[in-house]
């Protein structure tokens, strides 16, 4: 029986055991991909209903966005 209890009291402590996992990050080192602009990038792809914009073009890119927000809008998708 104390055999048991000993095995259980020993589990128990290694699950406790586990230490801290901090990030050191080196000062003025970015460390993650540099952003670019959203209007920069390619459309996804029709079947992953992927943007209309034209890669590079802002104005269009706005477009896009603005369509898909009217398509989100519950009063103007129930009432068309």
């Amino acid at each position: 029986m104390s055999r048991i209890i000993l095995i259980a009291l020993a589990l128990g402590l290694a699950g406790c055991g586990e230490t801290e996992q901090v990030v050191v990050y080196k000062q003025g080192k970015y460390q993650g991909k540099p952003d670019s602009t959203p209007w920069s990038n390619e459309p996804l792809a029709q079947e992953f209903r992927g943007g209309t914009w034209k890669k590079g073009d802002q104005k269009s890119w706005e477009e896009q966005i603005k369509k898909r927000q009217l398509a989100q809008h519950e009063d103007r998708r129930i009432y068309q």
